[in-house]
């Protein structure tokens, strides 16, 4: 089990969370959910977490000519005026239900980052601990994936040694 905390104060994040072994396919999620709740199920379930390796969020960047796949099954739902960017965000991202987290709330400079039921991710970092600093980046707009991504540089983890 692990224990996320803000890099900055030391505030507890998340509960004990269990790892997962790699990303949930979210395409298995139920799909009818998705059109009575407006929002689509939690990239990972409630109690979970996943590490995701690849690039993730703010900044953003043309793709070279080597990047084949620049809208991925895992991409953000992007702006108008950032349609074909690239995340190239942190690697190693960790994600977290949204309700895994309640502590941290959500800033109110969303501008154009924010969909017509809440907010895109694409803005870079827009959750903030209690002390003030923005530890992770929620999306959760009905068109996109509904997750929340901690900081790997603005968060740590505690794993206890339960081998004693």
């Amino acid at each position: 089990m692990t224990v996320f905390y803000c890099a900055k104060c030391s505030a507890e994040l998340t509960p004990d969370l269990q790892k997962l072994p790699g990303i949930p396919d979210v395409s298995v999620h139920d799909k009818d959910r998705h059109r009575t709740t407006r929002l689509a199920p939690s990239t990972v379930p409630q109690g979970s977490y996943a590490i995701d390796p690849e690039p993730w969020g703010a900044p953003f960047e043309i793709p070279d000519a080597q990047t084949t796949d620049v809208q991925g099954s895992r991409a953000l739902l992007m702006p108008p005026d950032m349609t074909g960017m690239v995340p190239a965000g942190p690697r190693n991202s960790v994600i977290v239900h949204p309700q895994d987290v309640p502590s941290l709330q959500l800033t109110s400079r969303l501008g154009v980052h924010h969909g017509c039921c809440g907010p895109l991710g694409t803005g870079g970092r827009n959750m903030a601990c209690r002390c003030g600093t923005r530890v992770a980046t929620l999306t959760a707009d009905c068109m996109g994936p509904h997750e929340l991504h901690l900081d790997p540089l603005r968060t740590y983890a505690f794993m206890p040694d339960t081998s004693t």
